[in-house]
């Protein structure tokens, strides 16, 4: 990857839906040339995916709460992963070091969904301990693409 594969990517970033014609300006390249880089990075795995950067208030999701999570001894760990992965609610969840074993990021529409999250989770048998924290206001934020609803 170049320099110039960064700078698509970052472009990309800021607008996954801006024209070929508008990158390959600012990167100096073609349309075509552009395209390719794409397609390229995209096929070894640098791009991801493309998405859409949506407004969780708009959505019905005022809520933007951080749940540290230490699992109990014998709490099934795959279960609790693809439950994170699986929820509507989670929209991040890594494993961490430290006196947690799992931060997650989550977005609900009200203080009563947090807590039949939380409930759930316990009810699952997953949590040793688990400490909740709710953000005020963001400064920053990264891009939020809701997952589909459960069956």
């Amino acid at each position: 990857m170049d320099d110039i594969d960064k700078k698509i990517i970052r472009l990309l970033g800021l607008d996954a839906r801006r024209a070929l014609a508008d990158i390959g300006a600012a990167v100096g390249l073609s349309a075509s040339a552009v395209n390719e880089r794409i397609r390229r990075l995209v096929g070894s795995g640098a791009i991801r995916r493309f998405t859409v950067d949506a407004d969780p208030r708009a959505l019905g999701l005022p809520v933007l709460a951080y749940l540290w999570v230490a699992l109990a001894r014998d709490a099934d760990e795959e279960a609790f992963r693809r439950m994170m992965a699986e929820h509507p609610a989670i929209g991040e969840c890594h494993h961490v070091t430290g006196a947690w074993s799992y931060l997650a990021k989550v977005r609900v529409g009200s203080l009563d969904e947090l807590e039949a999250l939380l409930a759930e989770i316990k009810r699952h048998g997953f949590l040793e301990r688990s400490e909740t924290v709710i953000a005020l206001s963001s400064v920053t934020d990264g891009p939020f693409c809701p997952k589909e609803e459960g069956p």
